[in-house]
């Protein structure tokens, strides 16, 4: 097997492909790769056309990230407009705050986790009524200790969030050195996934409308 990807990474080479173009068709370490290749010469115009596609990606990505930034601004822009229209909505301001204290602020993933069920109905009935996600984004990825596992924990949380078991990722079951249960009722750690960049844009908006509206 090595061997036959020695032979196709060698081939690839000596046709003027980059390393990074030849490890995507053969799976093979860096290290493995620069050992095989170390010998082969490019020609002078293999590494002109070379360098032209490696700066053609470069400028590519950076146009990918300037509309990215710009996009990131408008959205915000208008999101901290948007907040003052929501100052008198009690549902608004709530969720936000409970946002802002225990969700995720980077990546630009939604995340929300708690263990308290009624934090975690509010929240999924926060995303539905003001943020408008569609039923079809939410996740759901629980975690629980080993010694709270039950049967029934996946079906409690679908039932709590009206989210059905197809949308739950595989639950994470934690190792405890504990022997008994110390809380009868707990029912783990859920936390509601959206995947979805322009409303992380939007919510962190929302906040820094928020802030300038009590000049904080």
């Amino acid at each position: 097997m090595k061997l036959n990807e020695k032979i196709k990474a060698i081939h690839l080479r000596k046709l003027g492909r980059s390393y990074s173009e030849i490890r995507r068709r053969v799976n093979v370490s860096k290290g493995t790769l620069s050992l095989w290749l170390r010998d082969i010469e490019l020609t002078l115009e293999q590494r002109a056309e070379l360098k032209g596609r490696q700066k053609s990606r470069y400028e590519g990505a950076k146009a990918n990230q300037r509309k990215r930034i710009e996009r990131t601004k408008k959205i915000i822009g208008e999101s901290k407009k948007e907040a003052k229209l929501f100052l008198k909505n009690p549902l608004f301001l709530m969720g936000l705050m409970l946002y802002w204290a225990e969700g995720s602020k980077r990546g630009e993933q939604i995340n929300f986790s708690n263990s308290d069920p009624r934090m975690i109905k509010f929240m999924t009935g926060w995303f539905r009524k003001i943020c408008k996600v569609p039923e079809r984004k939410f996740r759901i990825k629980l975690y629980i200790h080993s010694l709270h596992c039950r049967k029934d924990i996946e079906k409690y949380w679908s039932e709590l969030t009206n989210i059905p078991l197809d949308q739950f990722q595989k639950t994470q079951i934690k190792p405890t050195s504990l022997r008994h249960r110390k809380h009868s009722l707990y029912n783990g750690t859920c936390a509601i996934r959206i995947s979805n960049k322009d409303l992380f844009r939007r919510i962190k908006g929302w906040r820094l409308g928020i802030l300038d509206q009590f000049k904080i």
